[in-house]
């Protein structure tokens, strides 16, 4: 996956029958490499068509049926109008990539009958044993085994959630970079421009989205829920690929994951208003993104319509970054507590449900913990997308606030705290975990006495407000 955020490539697209297996070259008229996706490679150094013939470089040796499908492709790039993303390409390209395969060279395939069975019986046992470790009844009311297609299908509303507010603001300077009186004689090229922003978005997050797909075991992976309310949801191929070298039994390797798919949904089930304030706070991060004009500027003045690589090569060398303002620092740090808070409580409580039950339980915490660290599939794609990179020390402190809170109040008082984004702890609370967990007002016994005897109080008041009518 591209470290540089909306990095538009292509990937290499599978040969068509009659290829013989082989892919054409910018030479042989096909599409260029993942960089060069138009296939306007050889404009530069002239050649046969050359700079002032660009449809001779990308259709010179096609014939009548690859002509027409490559101009029925740009065609569809510069007439889409439906958003700042171009999501039927994202999803095009997506499951394109998935068919490739992953560098280690495994291929997705349905999954059958005893995978999904094992993964129901994973999931039904993960939550057996999550019952005696939170307070959170059960969020799953279906347990399902998806193949990396399905993943895609099931996960890209979540993901356009997520990036459309980037990408918006993209579009947007698309148009504010020029003066107020020349919009209205560009409107055709400022179309354009959209059109074809959202083709190069749909693209790179079609590619990451479908790379993604080859390394998750779950629909939570990122601490988001990707898939379906209630769904919990693991992926075979991938929980085998995981698994592969640790040395550990796959059906422990299963359980383990399942439990943290479970502990997710419990969350997200009967915490109503955390998936809001989740995608909520990457919305707030958004919009605190500026857009370098300069640069869009120069691309804008200098565009050839025949030549699209220009915008995006503008975009590939990135045009957003954060503002450095108090109010993007703070949005900042509100997304990255709340995730560090939700992946931090599930680590805690699968880790309180699994150590006492199977020997292998502490590795492969550390080996999730790791491949947080070391930049898994979180951290990729968060950078790839939105420009964000989470810090892995948050999770740790917040598993070790929420363990530690669960020595100082019980199970019923560390739970009780997702009553209200505002009874969770804050950034600083990360810096200093023990800290939070002994100050004097969170008396959690004292707490739910008062309440208990609020909510009296308001029955008996209720009961004499009937009574007198």
């Amino acid at each position: 996956m591209s470290d540089t955020p909306f990095g538009f490539g292509l990937p290499p697209e599978e040969p068509e029958n009659g290829d013989e297996g082989k892919k054409k070259g910018p030479a042989e008229g096909g599409k260029g490499a993942g960089g060069d996706p138009f296939g306007l490679g050889a404009l530069p150094g002239g050649g046969p068509g050359g700079p002032e013939n660009p449809f001779a470089a990308m259709f010179g040796s096609l014939n009548p049926t690859d002509l027409g499908a490559a101009f029925q492709q740009l065609g569809q790039m510069l007439s889409f109008e439906g958003g700042p993303v171009n999501w039927d390409m994202a999803k095009q390209i997506a499951r394109q990539t998935v068919s490739q395969g992953t560098p280690d060279g495994t291929k997705d395939a349905s999954v059958g009958p005893a995978d999904r069975a094992s993964v129901e019986e994973a999931v039904r046992l993960a939550d057996l044993w999550l019952d005696g470790v939170t307070s959170l009844p059960s969020g799953a009311s279906t347990a399902v085994a998806w193949s990396r297609a399905e993943w895609v299908e099931a996960t890209l509303p979540a993901w356009q959630q997520l990036v459309d507010p980037v990408a918006e603001r993209v579009g947007a300077a698309m148009s504010d970079v020029l003066p107020e009186e020349m919009q209205a004689m560009a409107g055709p090229l400022i179309g354009m421009m959209r059109s074809m922003g959202g083709a190069m978005f749909g693209q790179q997050i079609g590619q990451a989205v479908g790379v993604l797909a080859g390394e998750v075991v779950g629909s939570t992976d990122i601490g988001l829920p990707l898939g379906p309310a209630g769904k919990a949801a693991l992926l075979p191929l991938n929980m085998e690929t995981f698994g592969k070298d640790l040395g550990v039994p796959k059906d422990e390797v299963r359980l383990y994951l399942a439990l943290r798919e479970a502990a997710h949904q419990r969350l997200f089930a009967h915490v109503p208003w955390l998936r809001s304030h989740l995608f909520g706070a990457v919305e707030g991060y958004a919009r605190g993104i500026k857009v370098d004009t300069s640069k869009l500027e120069d691309a804008v003045s200098g565009l050839d319509p025949s030549n699209p690589e220009q915008l995006q090569e503008a975009l590939q060398q990135g045009m957003f970054q954060p503002e450095d303002t108090p109010e993007q620092k703070a949005a900042l740090a509100r997304l990255e507590t709340a995730l560090a808070l939700v992946e931090g409580w599930v680590d805690a409580v699968v880790h309180a449900a699994a150590s006492s039950r199977f020997t292998s339980a502490d590795a492969l915490r550390e080996t999730l913990r790791r491949r947080r660290a070391s930049g898994g599939p979180a951290e990729q794609t968060f950078a790839t997308l939105i420009g964000l990179e989470l810090r892995p020390r948050r999770l740790r402190d917040a598993s070790r606030l929420w363990a530690s809170l669960t020595d100082a109040a019980g199970v019923d008082g560390r739970d009780a705290l997702w009553a209200h984004p505002d009874m969770l702890p804050t950034a600083s609370d990360l810096d200093d975990p023990d800290g939070f967990v002994h100050r004097e007002h969170l008396d959690f016994s004292e707490l739910d006495k008062m309440l208990g005897e609020a909510a009296g109080r308001d029955g008996r008041d209720q009961g004499e407000d009937d009574t007198d009518k």
